[in-house]
């Protein structure tokens, strides 16, 4: 088995508040993958004491621990009580219903000689290989479908849109969001290699129009997930100042890659 592992933060003097791992069974059988991108909250009051470093930390933890050692359990009820074990790691010193405590989008894959199963919530992506070589990208796309002007304030997205019916959904302190994941099983057989990429990884595809899904997961297996970050870091430093290609809130985010052939 294959595996890569890149994570860069944006400013290197912040945290990376991305999380990700690899875990493979004792058993040499199968093994699990998990990419969490903690949202980065505006300035001012979250209700939470601690950064959102921290929070992915122990959800991602958390997750890795669930998925390899409780094969049995489906992954949305893994991220159900992963999400219940960090609410509780701090919820009497925290208000846990504030719409900015600490969150992250999730992606999760698990995969057994028998099937491959795989989670999204929100806009990190999972892309599948078949053995044709086929690409097919597994995404949450309800934040990239909704009204421009429903996301034109912290205020609006907190008050409406955020964790809400009719909006996206984010893993933070409700264990019941799992519910709300894509979700999907796949025959063992029918998988080649899997992909996992945070949004800052994402925007050779969806923001600089690099490539398709195809592309970008060929550029993965060909020349590794350091080559594509750094091909990212190249397009947003040349489009710095210009800013041709909308929707940067920031010049360079938080980039994670997991490459796993399996």
């Amino acid at each position: 088995m294959r595996t890569e592992l890149v994570s860069e933060p944006g400013d290197r003097a912040r945290p990376n508040e991305d999380f990700a791992s690899v875990g493979l069974p004792a058993s040499g059988q199968g093994g699990a993958l998990v990419v969490l991108d903690g949202v980065t909250p505006p300035r001012g009051e979250t209700g939470c004491l601690h950064s959102v470093p921290w929070f992915t930390a122990r959800l991602g933890g958390a997750l890795t621990e669930l998925t390899v050692s409780l094969p049995d359990v489906p992954l949305v009820d893994a991220l159900a009580r992963a999400i219940a074990r960090t609410a509780e790691a701090h919820a009497e010193t925290c208000d846990l219903s504030h719409p900015r405590t600490p969150q992250a989008t999730v992606v999760l894959a698990r995969w057994s000689t028998e099937a491959v199963e795989y989670l999204i919530l929100s806009d990190s992506a999972l892309l599948v290989e078949s053995p044709d070589g086929a690409i097919t990208p597994c995404l949450d796309d309800r934040l990239s479908r909704l009204p421009r002007a429903s996301l034109a304030t912290d205020a609006l997205i907190d008050a409406h849109i955020r964790n809400k019916e009719g909006g996206f959904f984010t893993a933070a302190a409700d264990p019941s969001v799992a519910g709300r994941a894509v979700t999907g099983v796949l025959a063992r057989g029918d998988v080649r290699a899997l992909a996992a990429l945070t949004d800052g990884a994402t925007r050779w595809v969806e923001t600089f129009r690099e490539g398709d899904w195809g592309d970008c997961f060929r550029l993965l297996r060909k020349e590794g997930a350091r080559e594509l970050v750094d091909r990212v870091r190249g397009l947003e430093r040349a489009d710095a100042q210009e800013r041709t290609y909308l929707g940067r809130s920031k010049t360079h985010d938080d980039a994670t890659v997991v490459y796993a052939e399996l």
